[in-house]
């Protein structure tokens, strides 16, 4: 991994958001950092032409950092035209263009080409080892316009995604979480990683004057929370929640459900996904909410 200076410094103050440039020979990695980067929020836009990019560029108005891929699949790719763009992206001011150049040597380009046994897109009727050579030394002169460089020639797919992450978001990404309460008359919400059973709590809507409002209000979670089990069942469930957190991010996941069902979805599971969203926010965790059974309710 390589980091260098732009070769063009800039001179105006950056006012919009980011644009990455990720590139290199075919098999290097390029469309797993490009996921990697859209999962930290970027716009993300794969292979595309190099007549569009600027165009692009001009037209503005986007309110999130920008990742393009780009690479020699393009009808209209040339070296020329490519160092050319990266030139003039750099010279733009207000605009911070970094170009990440994914790399690794011809005998591992090779080799993940026989194991996908997928035909090299410059030698598609040729030997694969004609087209990596052709590529490495079409893309050389990109790779010297490059800010970082990162050889993957070593690296697995969980550590080219660290790295990625390293380099583009230093404060560490965090794990995207959603909480889900729901009723299990309707059944478990889908596509969810963990589901909490809270039936065996008290259930709030046996007293009259809360059964009308919901796991939201004050008073119906004091109800649920002054049941002599909760607290223990609760702890469990936060220490086990950010026990799993660390150990998924690493693995390369980018959200986790949690989903907490009672009999109607109203009153103890809702007061569960609330209380515990509280916890994980205090725990500087991105936390999102969804009460399937509660009318109008979206994420939030």
């Amino acid at each position: 991994m390589t980091p260098k200076q732009s070769p063009n410094s800039e001179t105006g103050a950056v006012t919009e958001p980011p644009l990455v440039l990720v590139t290199g020979p075919s098999g290097a990695g390029r469309t797993t950092a490009i996921n990697v980067l859209e999962d930290l929020d970027f716009e993300a836009i794969d292979n595309l032409p190099l007549r569009l990019v600027p165009a692009l560029v001009a037209a503005g108005g986007a309110d999130r950092a920008l990742v393009l891929g780009l690479d020699p699949r393009n009808r209209d790719f040339s070296t020329e035209a490519m160092v050319d763009m990266i030139d003039m992206l750099k010279a733009r001011r207000g605009l911070k263009t970094t170009v990440l150049y994914l790399d690794a040597d011809a005998e591992i380009l090779l080799r993940r080409f026989s194991e996908t046994r997928r035909r090299h897109p410059l030698s598609p009727a040729e030997s694969p080892e004609l087209g990596v050579s052709r590529e490495l030394d079409l893309m050389q002169p990109v790779k010297e316009r490059s800010d970082v460089v990162i050889d993957t020639s070593d690296l697995n797919v969980h550590q080219l995604r660290a790295e990625v992450e390293r380099l583009f978001a230093p404060s560490g990404r965090r794990l995207a979480v959603s909480l889900h309460s729901f009723s299990y008359k309707r059944g478990i919400p889908r596509n969810v990683d963990m589901v909490f059973d809270c039936r065996f709590l008290s259930n709030p809507y046996w007293e009259p004057a809360l059964r009308i409002h919901d796991g939201r209000d004050q008073e119906v979670q004091d109800y649920v929370m002054s049941d002599a089990r909760f607290q223990g069942f609760f702890d469990r469930v936060l220490g086990l929640t950010l026990s799993l957190l660390p150990a998924y991010r690493e693995e390369g996941k980018s959200h986790f459900s949690i989903a907490f069902g009672c009999t109607g979805g109203q009153h103890r599971s809702v007061t569960l996904a609330e209380t515990l969203a509280k916890a994980l926010a205090r725990e500087g965790q991105q936390v999102s909410i969804r009460h399937r059974e509660l009318p109008g309710q979206q994420l939030k």
